[in-house]
């Protein structure tokens, strides 16, 4: 075992950012590391704390108190049961810190901006899985990261479809 990490991973409760990070505990993150859930709220929702955070982020948010949902609440969040469930047999059993870190705006460019601030060692974040032409129109949040982020970046696709 080395030196403590800090890791990121980028997090919606999607399918595919729950693979990430079921990714990241199985085969990433160990004793002692810091597990950091990045979660992007649309610049568009309303809520208590935006106010106070929307230049910054949020404050890191310990996993017992986000667990609350008057707190999530408050962040514009809705986490489902799976994710929670996930987050705390990762920190039970692999003894890893897990806080989330809540932004508001375009995903791309704030989980760019999360890897930079939080000093993050590496970052792991979903694939949508679009297609050629879909991800020209759209863009594609993994691939900016991957292209832009100062931390090294694994990419977890879901399965085929």
């Amino acid at each position: 075992m080395g030196k403590a990490r800090t890791v990121g991973v980028g997090m919606d409760y999607s399918q595919t950012s729950k693979l990430a990070l079921k990714w990241a505990a199985d085969n990433l993150v160990e004793g002692g590391d810091s597990l950091i859930i990045i979660q992007v709220v649309s610049p568009k929702v309303e809520t208590t704390n935006k106010q106070l955070f929307q230049d910054t982020g949020s404050p890191l948010i310990p996993l017992a108190e986000f667990r609350e949902i008057n707190v999530s609440k408050h962040y514009g969040l809705n986490p489902d049961p799976e994710g929670l469930d996930l987050l705390d047999m990762v920190a039970k059993t692999k003894g890893v810190k897990v806080v989330a870190k809540v932004y508001w705006g375009d995903p791309r460019e704030k989980l760019c901006e999360g890897v930079d601030h939080l000093k993050l060692d590496s970052l792991v974040v979903g694939s949508r899985g679009l297609g050629a032409i879909k991800r020209v129109l759209l863009g594609s949040v993994s691939n900016y990261v991957v292209q832009n982020a100062l931390c090294p970046v694994t990419v977890v696709k879901g399965p085929p479809k």
